[in-house]
């Protein structure tokens, strides 16, 4: 989980902060790492985040899949 944690906040990007993290049990002690992170509306897209930076090699080895559970627009 760490790799994995690592993996994440190693994307950079003008408007992109990496906030808190946890590890949240899912079941059968299997967890999943919630993390939070605020983006500038103007320079960050969700969908370029996922898609070109999260969800593309070498990333890809440790993320299966992003879920988006809470999105304010400021």
């Amino acid at each position: 989980m760490k790799k994995l944690e690592a993996a994440v906040r190693s994307v950079e990007m003008p408007g992109l902060l990496w906030g808190a993290s946890k590890l949240v049990p899912v079941g059968y002690g299997i967890k999943k790492l919630t993390i939070m992170l605020t983006i500038v509306d103007d320079l960050v897209s969700p969908d370029n985040l996922i898609e070109d930076y999260l969800t593309c090699e070498p990333n890809n080895e440790h993320i299966q899949s992003v879920d988006i559970v809470a999105f304010n627009k400021i």
